[in-house]
């Protein structure tokens, strides 16, 4: 089946979210004369940009009102639509979004019940299981830099000649963490080289050390920063209790870029790698331990002990043009290939790479191999 519409809203998460596709992805897609593309009215207007800019770029832009873009045979949206917008859908559309399936049950059986093929940002990858719809660098230095920054805020005596050499724990190995740790060493090489003062350690921890409770207090004790850039097959497990929040010093900050969400509709309830700590936005992602945000937090997790946390649901999003530059590149191709050759006839055999990567990141591809996903 042809794809004859393709539509594009915006997103309405928070107040703080701008981020929509640049005209540069319009100016891509205009080769594409027989589909009818629109725009939700205002798109771009966080960034800056106006109708004219994107119509400057394709000519053949169409500007309709929130509920009749997602009426159109193919919606395209960075982050997963609200419920009631995926309800507004066609039996049988598609959707491209971040869907992250592995930890939104509730959504996926949402999209089965009406009959949407969706298409999981987060869950295109290569044959060697690379993302190829992601911005580590983006996620990792945004929150890096807002974490450092409240540090330097902190400790009073971040300046001193006589301080203790900074420790960040980093727990995760994978492409976030690795990330968080390149951008704390651009950050030190910003702020202390030439300051001449005590410099900064980066620890990354292995499961083999976050298994150990007991290790995790020593090191706790010594840690300034602690990141969780962790990801987990069971979301259900807590890897940091919150009695070992205890052990962090009162200056500590806690950066989540993990981000993943409380879920009490679910049972045994989602639960986040550290336990009691909020979840920010891109409204609010620095968070005071008193802040009323903690009691957003289930009644059933510990939030006894608290930290200065800095979290954020989005992290590309604090830089919104530069994320959506990146984000605008890496999706063309996958839209370039449902436009040419529908939604519903994908192989996963194909020669075509992207085609092989979109039918991966379907929603039934997931549920058929989920346990093999991801590795």
């Amino acid at each position: 089946m042809r794809i004859k519409t393709l539509g594009f809203p915006r997103m309405h998460k928070e107040k703080g979210e701008r981020r929509d596709f640049l005209p540069e992805l319009f100016q891509k897609l205009d080769k594409f004369k027989e589909v009818e593309i629109y725009l939700e009215e205002g798109y771009g207007e966080g960034m800056g940009f106006k109708h004219k800019d994107y119509l400057h770029k394709n000519p053949n832009l169409k500007f309709v009102s929130h509920d009749e873009i997602y009426k159109k045979d193919l919606v395209v949206v960075l982050r997963a639509p609200k419920t009631e917008d995926i309800e507004k859908m066609r039996k049988e559309s598609s959707l491209i979004s971040m869907l992250h399936y592995d930890t939104r049950p509730i959504r996926n059986a949402l999209l089965k019940r009406k009959e949407i093929l969706s298409f999981s940002m987060d869950s295109m990858v290569d044959d060697d299981n690379n993302r190829m719809v992601v911005n580590y660098w983006g996620t990792a230095m945004s929150g890096a830099r807002i974490a450092f920054k409240e540090l330097q805020r902190r400790m009073r005596d971040f300046y001193s000649l006589d301080r203790k050499i900074i420790n960040i724990t980093i727990m995760g190995f994978g492409k976030v963490g690795l990330n968080a740790a390149r951008a704390f060493k651009e950050l030190s090489n910003l702020e202390l080289l030439s300051e001449n003062v005590p410099g900064l350690v980066v620890n990354m921890l292995t499961r083999s050390i976050t298994k150990d409770k007991e290790a995790l207090k020593y090191i706790f004790k010594e840690t300034d920063l602690l990141v969780d850039a962790t990801w987990r097959k069971d979301a259900t497990k807590i890897i940091v209790p919150n009695s070992l929040i205890a052990h962090l010093p009162e200056h500590a900050i806690i950066l989540d870029l993990a981000a993943d969400p409380y879920n009490e509709k679910v049972k045994p309830i989602q639960v986040k790698g550290i336990e009691g700590i909020p979840t920010g936005t891109l409204d609010k992602y620095v968070i005071e331990p008193d802040d009323e945000l903690y009691e957003t937090i289930p009644k059933e997790i510990d939030k006894t002990n608290r930290r200065l946390v800095v979290s954020c649901n989005a992290w590309p999003g604090v830089h919104p043009e530069e994320s959506m530059a990146v984000y605008g590149r890496q999706i063309f191709p996958f839209i370039k290939v449902l436009l040419e050759n529908g939604s519903h006839s994908l192989d996963i055999d194909s020669e075509n790479l992207y085609e092989r990567a979109l039918v991966r990141s379907s929603l039934d591809y997931f549920l058929k191999n989920y346990e093999y996903w991801r590795y």
